[in-house]
């Protein structure tokens, strides 16, 4: 009897082991970027905050600096679950979801407010955005948009003190035909170039400007090659944070709730250490990297792109989500 007793002991905890086992999942997530960067404290809150709420059930590992590859290449396995989750720029994933290049709109949002409350997990233009990428079939789930800075120019030749100066330099932009037309119309000559290599980029001339969040700047060293900082302000950089659906359908509906509610609140702080950012880096790129930092006059900039938001909206299919983030402001 005693030993049939311990055989079902050892029976049940194997099931139990089992169960456990079964409902444990590791989640790999994916960044371009170095620290520091808010996408590394949106990832690092989201890994703490995650296995800490489902008691170690869910564990995140974490790939940043484009140890996983290029943006586009890991965004192909996040849709067949390969990597399970990714932190980027809204315009790196232009080439699979264009209408996410409305973010791309310079000087559309007024302020931080105005973007916090056009994005919410919830908000029209976050439903209209999964809508979207449902539409296309991208087998992509959006967790949080958020803000991780204001995007400036940083230039290889010389300070940024009018739209003038910086006529005929060759931009570097990202693989986002808003970004390049946007350029162009400020003057300049459109490069694409992936982030991983923007660095060498600058160094070797094949681009000899840039623009970036400050926080990107000073994580990547792009303050080595391009060491004139031009506050131009002119974006919000609209961020992501995406889960494979293949993954989001192998965690428990309890799971599932920790990893929405904790995203959410990772993406607010996000914003929070970009708006730091804003008050604090221009600063230390100055202070302690002899960076010279300008402040043009903005009204020209201003001036070139806005009467552009529709042409543009309309050419990347984004009219109605134009209409939408009008509405939200």
């Amino acid at each position: 009897m005693k030993g049939r007793i311990l055989t079902t002991l050892a029976a049940v905890a194997a099931l139990a082991l089992s169960v456990a086992t079964a409902d444990a999942v590791t989640l790999r997530l994916s960044t371009q970027v170095a620290a520091p960067h808010p996408f590394i404290d949106v990832a690092d809150f989201f890994k703490a905050e995650v296995e800490k709420r489902t008691n170690g059930d869910v564990t995140v590992k974490i790939f940043p600096n484009a140890s996983l590859g290029k943006d586009d290449a890991v965004f192909n396995e996040l849709r067949i679950g390969t990597v399970d989750l990714m932190i980027s720029s809204t315009n790196n994933a232009a080439k699979q979801l264009p209408q996410v290049q409305i973010f791309d709109l310079y000087y559309i949002f007024p302020d931080y407010d105005a973007f916090n409350a056009a994005t919410a997990p919830g908000s029209p233009v976050f439903e209209s955005l999964q809508g979207l990428a449902d539409e296309r079939k991208l087998g992509i789930k959006f967790l949080a948009l958020f803000g991780s800075g204001s995007r400036n120019l940083s230039v290889a030749t010389g300070p940024v003190e009018t739209l003038d100066d910086i006529k005929g330099l060759k931009m570097r932009t990202p693989p986002s035909q808003i970004v390049a037309k946007s350029w162009q119309a400020f003057g300049t000559v459109p490069v694409t170039v992936a982030w991983p290599e923007l660095y060498a980029a600058i160094q070797t001339g094949v681009a000899q400007a840039l623009e970036s969040t400050l926080s990107g700047n000073l994580g990547s060293k792009l303050y080595e090659v391009a060491p004139y900082l031009a506050l131009t302000q002119h974006s919000i950089n609209g961020s992501y944070f995406a889960m494979s659906e293949r993954s989001w359908g192998k965690l428990t509906p309890e799971q599932q709730k920790i990893v929405a509610d904790v995203a959410a609140e990772a993406g607010l702080l996000g914003t929070k250490k970009g708006m730091e950012a804003d008050d604090n880096l221009a600063e230390v790129l100055a202070k302690d990297h002899g960076v010279t930092v300008t402040k043009p006059d903005l009204e020209p900039f201003i001036a070139a792109i806005t009467p552009l938001h529709e042409e543009f909206a309309k050419e990347i299919g984004a009219s109605d989500l134009l209409a939408v983030i009008r509405g939200s402001i």
